[in-house]
């Protein structure tokens, strides 16, 4: 199953929203959101910094996982960037594959 990274930045409304409910609360329904399509959440921790919050999460396929980035930035209520992960292992499958690649200019 596809691994993937979600930063999240509350707007100021998803900030209001955070102080009202919790952390906790936040999570449980994040859980849900993924179990219920299928995946689950290995990670979830607030942050201070660029983004507030940093959720690992195994899930179907990128369509699953673009169309929760699409529902979740479309709220307002948060702005997420998601970064699909790779194994050590995939990465070994990577290097041997042939790549014909020719660099701008060359």
């Amino acid at each position: 199953m596809p691994k993937y990274l979600v930063q999240g930045s509350y707007s100021v409304e998803g900030a209001k929203g955070l102080l009202k409910d919790g952390g906790t609360k936040r999570r449980a329904m994040v859980q849900a959101l993924m179990e219920n399509l299928g995946g689950r959440v290995e990670s979830f921790y607030y942050a201070f910094g660029d983004a507030d919050a940093y959720i690992v999460v195994d899930g179907p396929d990128n369509v699953t996982a673009a169309a929760v980035s699409m529902a979740v930035n479309a709220s307002g209520a948060v702005n997420t960037k998601t970064t699909v992960l790779l194994t050590a292992e995939e990465i070994d499958q990577a290097i041997t594959k042939s790549v014909n690649y020719r660099p701008p200019g060359d």
